[in-house]
């Protein structure tokens, strides 16, 4: 189903890309010729950009991600404040990563689409502005102020790592930034991670899965043991026995906490980014967790949350890796999870930022709350 997507989106993005040569009548001779492509963006918008772009700012959830994975920072006018800010807990490996570089580039907002600076994006003066969950309207704003180009990526609904969405927006920056073989590079990682993945567990059965839930779920901010989702998207990958599966909401959702003590799963994980709340509760209502066979049978772990200035496509699969090592032991045997993080991370963002981002939550682990 995602395959066929993506192919479309691509095709569409190849389809939707055409040159035109805008000249000045005035000009003397063909140096003065500035040639111009139109592309479709993410929202169906068709803009006319620069041939060659060298100048780009980004603002809103994600956009600064992609960019980061296509290799193309060194385009960078300026960067929102909060890419300035040392955060404590930063979940966002890119930003970990480039922290040092960013905070020498110029401010063009704080963060959000709405909160972006258009003066300050003026005097930058990039060829382009990418921006991301946005309707067309706003998009179309910002370009009449500020007479500059507009782009609208998206990530939709994290689902898949070949999501059509993600694959979309890659293929679409690749060719507005000249890195169509980084951007191919890193659609081509994720799709051969998520075989890997599937490859390795497709000969288990049903009657051998554990039941799993996953419990303090990020989504805009920290959340306790009741955040959940019916289709987290590792344990899609794993086909795991996720027992939230049967609610109809495919996204994050808040539980009544007696539903979980009703499903009863053997296997709990726990979202790093809720582990303090969940922590505190558990220290205010033990009774209630011991409930649960999970805690008494000491099957709790952490992993890390992926949802920070929306999807960190790196971290999900990181993770990924990790639970697979905890549900199918013997298929991921040769899995080391930290290593495979570094290794995912480098990959993706330059840096093995992995040491960085245990310092500011608990790493892939399992936990006993009874004995903090």
């Amino acid at each position: 189903m995602y395959k066929k997507g993506i192919f479309a989106v691509i095709i569409s993005i190849m389809i939707a890309v055409s040159f035109s040569g805008c000249v000045d009548n005035n000009a003397g001779n063909s140096n003065d010729v500035s040639k111009t492509i139109t592309i479709q963006d993410m929202a169906g918008r068709t803009v006319e950009i620069p041939e060659n772009v060298e100048k780009i700012v980004c603002s809103g959830s994600g956009t600064l991600r992609l960019v980061t994975y296509i290799q193309a920072l060194d385009m960078l006018a300026g960067v929102e404040s909060c890419e300035h800010a040392e955060i404590k807990g930063s979940g966002k490996p890119y930003h970990i990563a480039n922290i040092e570089y960013f905070k020498t580039l110029p401010v063009i907002g704080t963060q959000h689409v709405e909160n972006l600076n258009h003066e300050n994006v003026i005097k930058v003066n990039p060829d382009v502005i990418i921006i991301s969950y946005s309707e067309a309207s706003v998009a179309d704003g910002i370009q009449e102020k500020t007479g500059i180009p507009v782009i609208i990526i998206n990530y939709g609904e994290f689902e898949s790592f070949c999501d059509k969405d993600l694959v979309g927006s890659l293929t679409l920056l690749g060719k507005v930034l000249n890195r169509e073989k980084r951007a191919a590079e890193v659609i081509k990682f994720f799709s051969d991670s998520e075989k890997d993945i599937q490859n390795r567990v497709k000969g288990v059965s049903d009657s051998e899965k554990p039941t799993v839930y996953i419990g303090g779920l990020s989504a805009r901010g920290a959340h306790g043991i009741h955040s959940t989702s019916s289709q987290y998207a590792p344990f899609e990958a794993l086909k795991a026995k996720n027992v939230a599966s049967s609610l109809e909401l495919k996204k994050q959702i808040f539980v009544d906490k007696e539903k979980i003590i009703e499903w009863n799963p053997e296997i709990i994980f726990i979202d790093a980014g809720g582990y303090n709340l969940i922590s505190e509760d558990y220290n205010k209502n033990p009774d209630y967790y011991n409930t649960l066979s999970a805690f008494t049978n000491g099957k709790i772990y952490t992993t890390y949350p992926y949802n920070y200035y929306t999807t960190n496509f790196g971290t999900a699969l990181a993770s990924t890796y990790y639970i697979g090592t905890v549900l199918y032991p013997e298929q991921f045997k040769d899995i080391n999870p930290d290593e495979k993080a570094d290794e995912i991370y480098e990959f993706l963002v330059g840096k093995p930022v992995y040491t960085v981002l245990s310092e500011n939550y608990p790493g892939f682990q399992n936990v006993n709350f009874s004995k903090q």
